[in-house]
């Protein structure tokens, strides 16, 4: 992997730990997600005239793929509600290669190679010590933690069909543009049927928010696609998930969530566990 993909991986990382923790500092985090996703749908339609149409074969997969998206723009700030971006992250972020890999093995047979399983061992770890954190942990905040995991489920389950629906649009970018202008727009429709009026003033007092958060969400998911097209995908998704790591800095040191040592430790054996268990081959 170059070094200039290198760099715009980890940007992507970066782009994605920030745009979670401007969701995490707003008053009504649904609806600032519900602005910031739209504002990514609005950023990412002018690209529609450089991009294929995806195959029609992959519609099913594509519309499922929203659905599953916009189920997670819902479930995380649901999840920020209740717990901190240095706790809530990790968890959703590591519990999602988790039940990929006991659902593949469940379903599909599949079995892990050595580095790999110790990858999830660490995933595990990671992942329980925050959820049974004795400050912060289930006992403390079970809403959050709750929460976390449900959005771990649905990262799980977009990153499948996200996977499947790109291999059969014929257009990798193709489907990324009409998956983050779909599920932008239905995030927005939901939360404005929820929230009612209250949404408009939501968006007017958080129009930089939402714009800034739209662009760090659309741009981290495309540098990501346009990577997994140059470079080795295990290499590409490891580099990726340093975002764990950016959001425990972002957590110490901007929110000021009194990340402690033990936070740190969690969030390295998230990362290791991540960038090990991407080592399958």
């Amino acid at each position: 992997m170059s070094f200039e993909i290198t760099l715009l991986v980890l940007l992507a990382a970066a782009l994605h730990a920030g745009w979670n923790a401007l969701i995490k500092i707003s008053g009504d985090r649904v609806a600032v997600m519900a602005v910031v996703t739209l504002a990514g749908s609005l950023f990412s339609l002018p690209f529609l005239a450089f991009v294929e149409t995806p195959d029609p074969a992959s519609w099913p997969l594509l519309a499922l793929a929203v659905l599953l998206h916009t189920g997670y723009h819902f479930f995380l700030p649901i999840a920020y509600d209740h717990g901190d971006l240095g706790q809530v992250y990790p968890i959703a972020r590591g519990s999602a290669p988790i039940l990929v890999t006991g659902g593949a093995l469940v379903f599909a047979g599949e079995v892990l190679e050595p580095l790999a399983v110790v990858g999830v061992i660490c995933l595990a770890v990671g992942v329980m010590a925050l959820t049974f954190d004795g400050a912060s942990g289930i006992a403390r905040r079970p809403k959050a933690v709750v929460f976390a995991l449900i959005t771990g489920v649905c990262i799980a389950s977009y990153t499948v069909v996200d996977g499947l629906g790109a291999r059969q649009a014929g257009s990798v970018l193709g489907f990324a543009v009409w998956l983050t202008i779909g599920d932008g727009l239905l995030t927005f429709l939901i939360a404005l049927f929820w929230k009612g009026n209250a949404i408009w003033r939501v968006a007017r007092s958080n129009l930089v928010t939402g714009f800034a958060g739209g662009v760090m969400q659309v741009g981290a998911y495309w540098i990501i696609v346009w990577a997994l097209a140059l470079a080795p995908m295990g290499m590409v998704s490891a580099l990726r998930e340093t975002s764990v790591l950016f959001a425990a800095i972002i957590s110490t040191f901007v929110l000021k969530e009194g990340f402690g040592a033990w936070r740190f430790v969690s969030a390295g054996l998230v990362s290791l566990g991540l960038l090990l268990s991407r080592s399958q081959k």
